[in-house]
C-alpha cells in the first residue's frame, strides 16, 4: 500500500492537492475491503457485513473516484497547463496524459469488476475475478504514487495561492453539486 504524502507543506493542509490526497487514502481503504471481500465464496449466503462492504465499494468507485478523475481533469491539469513555462511544459502535458488515460484504464477495470460487486451488494453470491481485483488496487496505487510524488509537487511549484484558491472552489462546488443530487 501507498504510504500518505508527506511532502506537502503544512501550509497545504486546506489546499485542493491535500483534498486530492485525502480521496487517495479513502481508495486505499476501499482496496482492503476489495480484498476482503474476494473470501466470500460464490455458493455461500452473502453476509449483512459482505453486503455494506460491497456496497461501500460501489459508492467509491461509482461516485467518489469518478468525482475525483473530474476534479483533476476539469481544476487542476487546466490550471497546471497554464501555469507552464520552459522545460517544464513538455514533462507536465507527458505527466497529464499518463494520468489521464490511467483514469480511463481504472474506470475500465471497475466497469469489469462491478457487476459482480454490485451482485454482493444485493445479498447474492458472485465471484469476484481475483486477479482483476489485484489489477484494480495496483494500478490505482500506481497512479496515487505517480500523482502524489511527482505531479502534486510541481503543482505546489507552479501554482500561486490564487490559482490554488479556484481549484479549490471548483471542486467544492463540484462536490456540493453531486451531494445535492444524491
Amino acid at each position: 500500500m501507498f504510504t500518505p504524502l508527506a511532502t506537502l507543506p503544512s501550509s497545504e493542509a486546506g489546499s485542493p492537492l491535500k483534498l486530492l490526497c485525502d480521496w487517495h487514502r479513502l481508495g486505499e481503504l476501499q482496496f482492503e475491503t476489495l480484498e476482503g471481500l474476494l473470501a466470500v465464496e460464490p455458493g455461500d449466503p452473502v453476509s449483512l457485513q459482505a453486503q455494506a462492504a460491497a456496497y461501500a465499494v460501489t459508492v467509491y468507485f461509482d461516485a467518489a473516484a469518478a468525482v475525483h478523475h473530474v476534479d483533476e481533469e476539469l481544476d487542476l491539469f487546466p490550471a497546471l497547463i497554464e501555469s507552464m513555462a520552459g522545460s517544464d511544459a513538455v514533462c507536465l502535458r507527458e505527466m497529464i496524459e499518463w494520468v489521464t488515460q490511467e483514469h480511463r484504464f481504472l474506470e475500465s477495470m471497475w466497469r469489469s469488476l462491478r457487476p459482480s460487486i454490485c451482485t454482493l451488494a444485493a445479498g447474492q453470491p458472485a465471484q469476484l475475478d481475483p486477479a482483476g481485483v489485484a489489477s484494480l488496487i495496483h494500478s490505482c496505487g500506481r497512479a496515487f504514487k505517480r500523482e502524489e510524488l511527482e505531479l502534486f509537487p510541481m503543482a505546489v511549484r507552479l501554482l500561486g495561492d490564487e490559482a490554488l484558491e479556484a481549484v479549490r472552489s471548483a471542486i467544492d462546488a463540484r462536490h456540493r453539486a453531486f451531494k445535492a443530487r444524491r
